[in-house]
């Protein structure tokens, strides 16, 4: 039997409304679907985020649209992605090296850094430590880590862009401060020599640490470190070293799935939409440090002032630090054991 096009035509408009059709153009008036592939902590910042754009994309396009995310370490999503495994639309990870290598695999144009303001970086970050109430074992700077009976929750450097910079951070906290390479990787050993376990992703560590109550010190994203402090209602605090690393996550569309998607205009308003002094603003109450200085400046209470040095005072850049102390037979490899949870 024959349906009569208009109510096929009101099915379509109702869909569309609700965004279960995902990425189809009916009279140039529906709206889309993304899935933004993000790194594990940034799940309350693009809950927060993300109805923002949708309203505002709305208002200008006269579409609406609806924002998938999925979270997990950003090694293995960058991983996810590059085997198909996860059809991202855009990637919001939470290293450049992450980004770079869906690059290296074709899935993300040449130029894609300058396609967006800030070499694609709408934020920055770093790690911080996490400790009890009243600090009760004494931690402030990095060599406090590898004391007697210390144990340090921190995620995987394998699976996880949080682990990556746990490493990048306590050997940069050697180097830069007058030690050798050599100094750098025996750090770098003891502190793992105090890890009981490593799970694979940043918001495992944070409840392992601050829920479960395993370990003495969680080397966190600072974002995580203000959460977890907020949440916990004074049973934590936060100690920020004399100097750790300054992140830089990365943002990029992912030109080989928007191109079979059909939804570019959508994918580049979106990460636009990042770099936007409302979307700055959101970054900086979720804990995130805004590219632009003067958002950054009136969260200064927040986000306390510290000596960040640049991934250049231990590698060329993030690929080549990639390389360096990830790849294999990288520095990593010389001390890395996995360690899974046994209970």
């Amino acid at each position: 039997m024959r349906v009569p096009w208009i109510n096929i035509a009101a099915v379509i408009a109702c869909l569309a409304g609700t965004g279960v059709i995902a990425a189809k153009n009916w009279d140039g008036r529906a709206g889309g679907r993304l899935l933004n592939a993000s790194y594990d902590p940034t799940r309350e910042l693009y809950r927060d985020l993300n109805p923002v754009f949708v309203a505002d994309y709305r208002k200008q396009a006269a579409t609406s649209v609806e924002i998938v995310q999925s979270h997990a370490g950003s090694s293995f999503q960058a991983r996810q992605v590059a085997s198909n495994a996860l059809e991202a639309d855009v990637v919001t990870l939470g290293l450049p090296s992450d980004v770079e290598g869906l690059h290296k695999r074709g899935l993300i144009a040449d130029g894609w850094r300058e396609r967006l303001p800030n070499q694609s970086r709408p934020y920055y970050s770093t790690v911080v430590f996490v400790v009890r109430r009243d600090n009760p074992l004494g931690i402030h700077d990095w060599p406090d880590l590898v004391r007697d009976n210390i144990e340090i929750i921190t995620p995987d450097p394998k699976t996880s862009g949080n682990g990556k910079l746990t490493v990048l951070a306590a050997w940069g906290s050697v180097v830069t401060r007058g030690g050798d390479e050599r100094q750098a990787r025996t750090f770098l050993k003891t502190l793992y020599d105090h890890t009981p376990f490593l799970v694979p992703a940043a918001r495992e560590a944070a409840t392992a640490f601050a829920i479960e109550r395993k370990g003495d010190v969680h080397i966190a994203w600072e974002n995580e470190a203000l959460r977890e402090v907020d949440e916990a209602k004074g049973a934590l605090e936060i100690v920020y070293p004399p100097v750790s690393l300054r992140a830089e996550p990365t943002v990029a569309w992912v030109d080989a799935n928007i191109e079979r998607h059909g939804d570019e205009k959508l994918a580049r308003a979106y990460l636009e939409f990042l770099f936007s002094d409302e979307a700055q603003e959101i970054f900086a109450r979720d804990g995130y440090r805004p590219y632009k200085p003067d958002i950054l400046a009136r969260h200064a209470d927040r986000l306390h002032a510290i000596d960040l040095f640049p991934i250049t005072a231990i590698a060329r850049d993030w690929d080549e630090a990639q390389q360096k102390f990830f790849a294999e037979n990288g520095v990593v490899d010389g001390f890395y054991k996995a360690k899974p949870r046994t209970e």
